[in-house]
């Protein structure tokens, strides 16, 4: 995963524009043949014979994309170049354990796409809404490029894995990747949906009140 350099400029100009990342699987040689762009028109698009996919944001519209299609398990990796100043939220930051035992819902049985996006929320996301965005630097870009993937097409109710595959939805970090991810968190993390009560004004969901 790569970041564009930081410029003192941008740094507090460009928080608003808030990525979201789902990433479950992608399988296959390029974006064309794996990806749908879904909204944002001209936006949103796939150049360098399908090795680069880019998204962009203006104060018209953002642009997303989503995966052909649909996955149960799997594993990727997938280099992306950020907006120059971007912060990320806290959602790649979280690990979402399985506490089925505890009434918490876990997504082991759930076949789910790849969505990605890039669009403003500074009305919320950052500090509360706080910090606007600078539309002098618009459009904003964030690039995709050199994904692999080890993964499960879930097709007509049946994944392409074997059951000897059933045991990836219930894995766990090792001790020296916990370090990295508190590191990253107390380093990076901006946004935390379980600190978020105008979100929630009912209650937080529970996984909030476990260790994470």
């Amino acid at each position: 995963m790569s970041t564009s350099a930081t410029t003192p400029s941008t740094t507090l100009l460009i928080q608003c524009c808030y990525v979201l990342f789902v990433v479950v699987a992608v399988v296959g040689a390029d974006f064309t043949s794996e990806m749908n762009l879904t909204w944002g028109g001209d936006r949103a698009k796939i150049t360098q014979n399908g090795g680069l996919l880019q998204l962009s944001l203006d104060r018209a519209s953002g642009s997303g994309f989503q995966s052909k299609q649909q996955y149960l398990f799997g594993k990727i990796d997938m280099q992306i170049k950020l907006v120059p100043g971007f912060q990320w939220t806290g959602h790649p930051f979280r690990v979402f354990r399985n506490s089925e035992g505890l009434g918490v819902p876990y997504p082991k049985s759930q076949p789910m796409r790849l969505y990605s996006s890039l669009w403003c929320a500074d009305d919320w996301a950052t500090r509360g809404g706080l910090v606007k965005t600078d539309w002098t630097h618009a459009p904003f870009t964030a690039s995709y490029r050199a994904f692999k993937a080890d993964a499960c097409v879930y097709t007509n109710g049946r994944s392409s894995c074997s059951s000897s595959k059933a045991t990836w939805w219930n894995q766990a970090l090792d001790s020296n990747a916990v370090k990295k991810l508190k590191w990253v968190q107390q380093n990076y993390m901006i946004y935390n949906y379980c600190s978020d009560g105008k979100r929630f004004p009912g209650g937080f969901p529970p996984e909030c009140a476990l260790k994470m």
